[in-house]
């Protein structure tokens, strides 16, 4: 049986007219960068996870640089991660010469491990950057906690987590400045790349939104060195869309996960994700812990069932962060989850036949 890991078409195919809809009026607007598109999704966006700010623009990755650029993090400092997550996260930092101090994650949610935290601030430490991986939120009750007691700031990574909950507050709203991306296969995807940023700080608000235009703050007139963040219309235009029907399409992606988790309870060779229970996850990926994980790939992928490997070499053991330092056998917890994790498809369109095919070929 033969799927797709995330179902993007037949996404677009049942909200295609209202989506055409709205790409057209952008067209015939000619209005692609900023304009009414880009006000009704930030105003939805703030709404929907209840922050005063809600800023769109490029990416995920740039909404994660547009955040340390406006907390003026620099060269020298040190900004606290986990090693357990894409290139992005540490990248940003390190993009901005600032240095990423890596923090083990718990073997329970693949989150970073709080507790192995403050051993790693220094005089240097500016802010900590936790990852809410595959949809689910870190406990940023005691990553806050950790923050205040040090005077840091905390920005979450949301990329992955858009639309969950940490004790009944949204991701994205449970830090200094919450960062998300829209590219595609996330839960609530544009048709290219996209991202925002949410805060309830005017100052920090007012100061994203010059630095991703150039940082003007009047035509023509510069106050900070920026960049190119912006989201372009079209996008907006998409977003507006399916965040329409992004409610209906997470409570879609819980039921397929939970069933998942059903089904698989009894496979002991597998270890399906936790969800703690002050927690909510949006299910951004389902990623299962498997013996012979290379051996399962091959034969699920044999029989038409594609998968992905969310993340097979930890950011320390890159060759890109070599300068940092760190060898094999720094972060254990990291290392051994990179050599047996495995994600299975998933999105709010995968059906229940599917589904069964996909755990019968995994109990085989």
């Amino acid at each position: 049986m033969k799927m797709p890991f995330v179902d993007l078409k037949i996404q677009y195919e049942t909200y295609k007219k209202e989506i055409d809809k709205e790409v057209i009026s952008v067209m015939e607007s000619t209005q692609f960068i900023f304009g009414p598109q880009v006000v009704k999704l930030e105003n939805s966006l703030a709404k929907f996870i209840n922050t005063k700010h809600a800023i769109s623009c490029s990416s995920g990755t740039d909404a994660l640089i547009l955040s340390l650029l406006v907390l003026d993090i620099k060269l020298g400092d040190e900004i606290i991660t986990t090693p357990f997550t894409f290139i992005a996260t540490a990248e940003a930092i390190s993009f901005l010469g600032a240095t990423p101090v890596f923090v083990d994650i718990c073997d329970t949610d693949y989150n970073i491990n709080c507790s192995k935290i403050e051993e790693k601030i220094t005089s240097k430490t500016k802010a900590i950057l936790p990852v809410s991986l595959y949809g689910q939120t870190s406990n940023m009750e005691k990553i806050n906690k950790i923050a205040d007691k040090y005077k840091l700031f905390v920005i979450e990574d949301a990329c992955q987590s858009f639309g969950a909950e940490f004790k009944n507050k949204k991701s994205c709203n449970l830090s200094t400045i919450g960062c998300t991306s829209f590219f595609p296969s996330k839960p609530l995807g544009c048709y290219g790349d996209g991202g925002a940023l949410f805060c309830h700080d005017d100052t920090i608000a007012k100061k994203i939104r010059a630095i991703l235009n150039h940082g003007q703050i009047k035509r023509y007139e510069h106050k900070y060195i920026g960049i190119n963040g912006r989201m372009d219309a079209l996008q907006a235009a998409i977003l507006n869309v399916k965040l329409n029907h992004f409610e209906d399409e997470i409570k879609k992606r819980v039921k397929i996960g939970v069933r998942y988790s059903e089904l698989l309870k009894n496979c002991e060779e597998v270890k399906t994700p936790s969800i703690f229970k002050d927690r909510t996850s949006v299910y951004a990926q389902y990623s299962i812990l498997c013996k012979n994980r290379d051996a399962l790939n091959k034969k699920l992928n044999s029989a038409g069932v594609p998968t992905a490997i969310h993340y097979p070499i930890p950011l320390h053991l890159q060759e890109a962060f070599e300068y940092l330092g760190y060898k094999k056998g720094d972060f254990p917890v990291s290392e051994r989850v990179a050599k047996s994790i495995l994600s299975l498809p998933m999105s709010p369109f995968l059906t229940q036949e599917q589904q069964n095919f996909i755990v019968e070929t995994i109990e085989k």
